[in-house]
C-alpha cells in the first residue's frame, strides 16, 4: 500500500484526506475533511505536536492511531509544514502503515542477505542485458570482480566463446519468455562446466524488467558423469570384443575383427600381429620370442586410408623388430608397452623405419603395444595410435586395453587349437581316403574330395571304389555325421569294413545290411547312436546293368545321352528306395537294378555339394543338375565343373564326389576279355 496524504491548518483542521488515507484509515474525505483531526483520530497530544511543527517546520516518528473500525493503526508519520501563495501556512503529513514498511524492509533485507550469501551465482541483467546486480558467487564463477560485471553485457566480461553462447542464451529468453533450466556450458576460458538457468523478469503488470540467471559449478558432476559414461563404453567395448571375436576359428579374421572393433571407439587406427609361426602352423613357440622372431601383420584397422597408412600398417607384411625398440620390449617381455613422448614413439621401432616416419605424418602422438599373450606365451601384438584431436594413451587406457588384449588372446589360442585339431583330421582322412583308384574295362572314374570351410571341422566323407570277380566294380560313397578327429576315425572304419564285405561279393543291400550292424557295435554310448549315410552300387560292363542300394543318403543321379538331340544329355535323378541311415539298426535296405545305357556318367556326391545354410536342398539338387546337364571335354572337367556351384566365402561342409562313366565292355567280349 502507498503512504496516505493529509493536509492540516494550523488549527488541526482536515484541509485534504487522500484516497490512500481512506483505504488506510476507514474514513471517507466528506466525513474527514473540515473536522479536527483529534476528534477523527483521538490522537493524545496533537496540540504539543502542532506546537512543535510550526516551532521547526518538521517532525518524524510514529502515532498509534486507530482505525473507523475500531482497531489500532501503527503508522510512521513525516510531517512538515507548507507555505502556501497567501503565506498562510498549511501542515503536510504522509503516512505509512509502520507493519507494511516493516515487512518490505525485512523482505529486502532477507533477500538481500540470500543474493549475497547464495552459493549459486545470481546475476539480474536489464533489457539491454547489461549486468544490474550480480552477487560475489557469480564473480568467483567468472573469475572477475562485480565492479567489472555492473554495467557490461556478459560476452563483455568472460571469454568470446563461453560469453557469445551465454549472451544468445539470454536473448532468446528476453524474446520469447520461455525459461531455460540447467544448460550445460563450458566455464571461462573452457575451464570446467557451468549449469546456468535464465528466466525473464516482469512486473505485476507484466512489463518486461529483464533477465535473471542463476549458474553453478557442475565441473565435479560432469566430470562424473563423463567418467560413468567412459566406464559405460569400455564395457560395451570389452563386451564386444569377447562377442565378435569368440566365435571365430580363423587366426586372420580374429584379428581384422580385433582392429576394426577398436577403431574408432578406442583409438584412431589400429594393427594384429602375430607370430608367422603361429598363423601357419598354429603351434606355440618353444623360446620366448626375440627380435628375430617373424611377425605378420594380419588385421589393420584405421579413421580414413592414405598412403602413410598403408606404410604403417600394410596387412600382410613379414618384418622383424629392433631388439631394445619398444614393440621388441613388449614382444620379449610380455609386458604392456606405453610410448606416448616424441622419443618413446622414434624409440618404438628401429631407426628410420618407414613405419615411424608414416606415424609421424599422420600425427600420431601416442602408441601403445599390448602383448597378446595366454599362460605367459606371447602370440602376438595389438598395437594401437591415437592421432591429434585424440587424448593421449594414459595408465587408465593402458590397464583396460590389456582387457581387451586377453579376450583376444583367448580367442586366438582357441582357433590356434582347433587349427592344429583340423589339421590332424584333415590329414588323417585324407590318409583314409583312396589314393588310387582303378579303372576296370568299360568304367572310368574321375572324383575330388573338398574339405570343409575354415569355420568347419574336418568331416567323416569318404568315397571308394573296388573291383569285384567276373570284372564288376563297386563304387561306394558315404559320409559319417559329425566333425572332427572322431568323425574321420569312424569313416576309415566304415570304409575298411565296406572294402572287405565287398571282397564277400555280397550284394548291395546285403552289404549296407553288415555295415549297419557294425555301425551300431561302434556306437560308444547307447545315447550317442554312431550315424553315418551311404550309397553302394554295383556296376557290371558286361551287362550293362547296375546295382544299387541306398542308406539315408542324397539320391545319385545319373548322366545319359539324350536320343532326341544330338550330342545332348538328359541328367536324371534315380528313383531309389530312401533306406535309414547306418547305425539306427533293426531296418532292411533295399536295392534296385537297371539297364545302362553306354556312356553314361553316375554320380555320386556327398550333402556338402548341395545343401546351403537357409536354403532348401531341393534348390542345391537343381542347381546341380543343370550344372550336369552342360557339355564337358571331359570328365575331369566334369568335377571341376560340378564344384563350381559352391559359393565361396559361405560356411559349408565337406564334399566329396565321385564320377564313373559306365561304357559296357566292346562288342563281343566277355568280362575276362574273351570273344562271346
Amino acid at each position: 500500500m502507498n503512504a496516505a496524504v493529509i493536509i492540516l491548518d494550523t488549527t488541526g483542521r482536515v484541509r485534504l484526506w487522500s484516497q490512500q488515507a481512506e483505504d488506510m484509515l476507514g474514513w471517507t474525505g466528506d466525513h474527514a475533511v473540515g473536522l479536527g483531526f483529534d476528534r477523527l483520530m483521538h490522537v493524545r497530544g496533537d496540540a504539543d505536536l502542532l506546537a512543535e511543527l510550526l516551532d521547526t517546520e518538521s517532525w518524524t516518528g510514529h502515532l498509534s492511531l486507530h482505525h473507523r473500525d475500531g482497531y489500532p493503526v501503527q503508522v510512521r508519520a513525516e510531517v512538515s509544514l507548507l507555505a502556501v501563495g497567501d503565506g498562510r501556512p498549511y501542515v503536510l503529513a504522509s503516512l505509512c502503515v509502520v507493519s507494511r514498511q516493516v515487512t518490505v524492509w525485512r523482505d529486502l533485507a532477507t533477500l538481500e542477505s540470500l543474493f549475497d550469501s547464495s552459493p549459486l551465482g545470481v546475476a539480474i541483467l536489464g533489457n539491454d542485458l547489461r549486468h544490474i546486480k550480480v552477487n560475489k558467487t557469480l564473480a568467483l564463477l567468472d573469475h572477475h570482480p562485480v565492479e567489472k560485471h555492473l554495467g557490461r553485457t556478459v560476452n563483455e566480461v568472460v571469454g568470446r566463446r563461453v560469453g557469445e553462447a551465454l549472451a544468445e542464451l539470454q536473448r532468446n529468453v528476453l524474446r520469447t519468455g520461455r525459461p531455460v533450466v540447467d544448460v550445460i556450458m563450458p566455464g571461462p576460458d573452457g575451464e570446467g562446466f557451468r549449469s546456468v538457468s535464465c528466466s525473464r523478469l516482469e512486473d505485476e503488470d507484466h512489463r518486461v524488467l529483464g533477465v535473471g540467471c542463476t549458474l553453478m559449478d557442475v565441473s565435479e558432476r560432469y566430470e562424473v558423469a563423463a567418467q560413468k559414461e567412459i566406464v559405460r563404453e569400455r564395457l560395451s567395448l570389452l563386451n564386444d570384443v569377447g562377442t565378435r571375436v569368440a566365435d571365430l576359428l580363423d587366426i586372420p579374421r580374429i584379428a581384422e575383427r580385433l582392429a576394426d572393433t577398436v577403431v574408432p571407439r578406442f583409438s584412431d587406427y589400429a594393427g594384429v600381429i602375430v607370430l608367422e609361426e603361429i598363423a601357419a602352423a598354429g603351434e606355440l613357440p618353444r623360446q620366448p620370442p626375440t627380435h628375430r622372431t617373424p611377425l605378420v601383420q594380419l588385421g589393420a584397422a584405421y579413421k580414413q586410408h592414405s598412403p602413410p597408412v598403408e606404410r604403417l600398417l600394410r596387412a600382410g607384411q613379414s618384418f622383424t623388430v629392433s631388439e631394445r625398440s619398444v614393440t621388441g620390449t613388449a614382444l620379449h617381455t610380455g609386458l604392456p608397452q606405453l610410448a606416448n613422448t616424441p622419443e618413446r614413439l622414434l624409440a618404438a621401432t628401429y631407426p628410420g623405419d618407414p613405419g615411424t616416419r608414416a606415424a609421424l605424418e599422420l600425427g600420431i602422438h601416442s602408441m601403445m603395444v599390448l602383448p597378446l599373450r595366454v599362460g605367459g606365451i606371447v602370440l602376438g601384438l595389438l598395437v594401437v595410435y591415437r592421432a591429434e584431436g585424440s587424448a593421449p594413451f594414459n595408465d587408465d587406457d593402458m590397464a583396460f586395453a590389456m582387457k581387451l588384449a586377453g579376450r583376444a588372446s583367448t580367442s586366438l589360442d582357441n582357433a590356434r587349437l582347433y587349427a592344429r585339431e583340423r589339421a590332424g583330421a584333415l590329414m588323417l582322412q585324407r590318409a583314409l581316403l583312396p589314393h588310387h583308384i582303378p579303372e576296370p574295362p568299360g568304367v572310368r572314374i574321375a572324383f575330388r574330395y573338398v574339405p570343409g570351410s575354415t569355420g568347419t571341422e574336418a568331416g567323416g566323407d569318404w568315397f571308394d571304389v573296388t573291383q569285384l570277380t567276373g570284372g564288376r566294380v563297386a563304387l561306394v560313397i558315404g559320409d559319417v555325421t559329425g566333425h572332427g578327429l572322431r568323425a574321420a576315425a569312424t569313416m576309415g572304419l566304415l570304409r575298411t569294413a565296406v572294402r572287405t564285405l565287398s571282397g564277400l561279393d555280397l550284394p548291395p543291400a546285403e552289404l549296407l545290411q553288415r555295415i549297419d550292424d557294425i555301425a551300431v557295435e561302434l556306437a560308444h554310448d547307447p545315447d550317442e547312436a554312431l550315424m553315418a549315410t551311404c550309397v553302394y552300387a554295383v556296376y557290371d560292363a558286361s551287362l550293362s546293368r547296375c546295382t544299387i542300394a541306398r542308406a539315408g543318403h542324397v539320391p545319385p543321379l545319373i548322366v545319359e545321352p539324350d536320343p532326341a538331340s544330338e550330342g545332348g544329355r538328359r541328367v536324371r535323378l534315380l528313383e531309389l528306395p530312401p533306406g535309414v541311415p547306418l547305425g539306427v539298426g533293426g531296418v532292411k535296405f533295399e536295392a534296385v537294378e537297371f539297364d545302362v545305357p553306354d556312356e553314361s556318367v553316375l554320380v555320386l556326391y556327398t550333402d556338402g555339394l548341395i545343401e546351403t545354410r537357409g536354403e532348401d536342398i531341393s534348390e542345391g539338387l537343381d542347381r546341380l543338375r543343370a550344372r550336369l546337364a552342360q557339355p564337358y571335354d571331359s570328365l575331369e572337367a566334369t568335377c571341376d565343373g560340378v564344384l563350381g556351384i559352391l559359393e565361396p566365402g559361405t560356411e559349408r561342409d565337406d564334399v566329396a564326389l565321385l564320377l564313373a562313366q559306365l561304357s559296357g565292355l566292346p562288342g563281343g567280349l566277355a568280362a575276362d576279355g574273351a570273344a562271346r
